[in-house]
């Protein structure tokens, strides 16, 4: 039986499987010990670095085999994740709290929807920044929504932001409201698994509501409903989304994990490619090693001089790197 993994807490995971039923189920043990290292022969390597870095865990999206579990004799059937199937895709960030590693939120993602609301709490465009930078570092298409336009009215929310729809990043402008902008950000979901992430108080759980009413969601419940108690394994939780007039259903996880912006493992050397509008000018500059600081015959800087980049954009790059460089490698 295959299914995905919806959420898991205290070695208990939620899974929904293909014909739509939800199974609470545990990880055979084998798996807490798997890693993509095998041996030439099938063994599994246990004794290297290399094989503790590469252990696969478990995530929100995972599509996992389910099996009955040992000794079960019928009846009401207790089940197993037996395998986990490979992952397309995956967003991966840094540790919480400054410490080094891997957590993957989610896997198997298509889409990163980055919400913002207009005003109430004020944007931030640095940290909007950062969270475009981590799906671009996770080769994720990203999408921007900005919600409570009726706050400010959504000519002045377009001109506030119009540096993104520049650099090519879908834009949703949306209210809850005012019914505005449902539409077009409900066809950009469907039959998608979008990770649905933004700082806390724009609305995220109000705006999934209007958007699929059978979702119910509690207002709150995305800050909230994760990361409670001591024995919480997953820091995200994977909505199955209903289906609206025959429209395929998808999927939307909600991370609360990421208020904590962590970019993982990011070279800093990397960073200017993660900045769509920068890509076409870094192969122009003289040195391809460039930083776009102060060297000679640079390109990107051109280009800002010229305005045919924000010069806003152009200093979250800046910002950005030089706080990758400052932390060293990432052991």
């Amino acid at each position: 039986m295959i299914g995905v993994v919806l959420s898991g807490t205290g070695g208990v995971w939620r899974v929904r499987t293909e014909s739509g039923e939800t199974r609470e189920v545990s990880l055979r043990g084998r798996l807490k010990k798997a890693d993509y290292g095998r041996r030439a022969e099938g063994g599994r390597r246990r004794d290297t670095v290399q094989a503790a870095a590469d252990t696969l865990k478990l995530a929100v999206g995972d599509e996992v085999v389910l099996e009955r579990a040992d000794g079960d004799a019928g009846g009401t059937a207790a089940w197993a994740i037996a395998e986990i199937l490979p992952r397309r895709s995956r967003l991966a960030r840094r540790a919480p709290g400054g410490g080094h590693g891997e957590r993957v939120v989610a896997a198997n993602v298509d889409q990163v929807v980055v919400v913002f609301a207009a005003a109430k709490p004020e944007p931030h465009p640095r940290m909007l920044d950062r969270f475009l930078v981590i799906a671009e570092a996770n080769e994720l298409r990203a999408r921007v929504v900005i919600n409570k336009v009726d706050l400010v009215g959504e000519r002045e929310a377009r001109e506030r932001f119009a540096d993104y729809a520049r650099a090519n990043y879908p834009l949703h402008f949306t209210s809850t409201k005012q019914g505005v902008g449902l539409d077009a950000l409900r066809e950009a979901l469907a039959g998608r698994t979008s990770v649905f992430t933004g700082p806390s108080g724009v609305g995220k759980s109000s705006l999934l509501n209007a958007l699929f009413p059978g979702l119910d969601l509690r207002v709150g419940e995305i800050s909230e409903s994760v990361n409670k108690g001591r024995h919480t394994t997953v820091g995200a939780l994977l909505h199955p989304l209903p289906s609206v007039q025959g429209a395929p259903a998808g999927y939307v996880v909600d991370t609360p994990g990421l208020r904590e912006v962590g970019m993982w493992a990011l070279d800093p050397r990397g960073v200017d490619d993660c900045f769509p509008e920068l890509r076409p000018f870094i192969p122009g500059c003289r040195f391809g090693d460039c930083t776009h600081r102060a060297e000679p015959d640079c390109a990107v800087r051109t280009a800002v001089e010229a305005g045919k980049v924000s010069r806003a954009r152009y200093e979250s790059y800046l910002k950005l790197r030089e706080e990758l460089e400052a932390e060293g490698p990432v052991w």
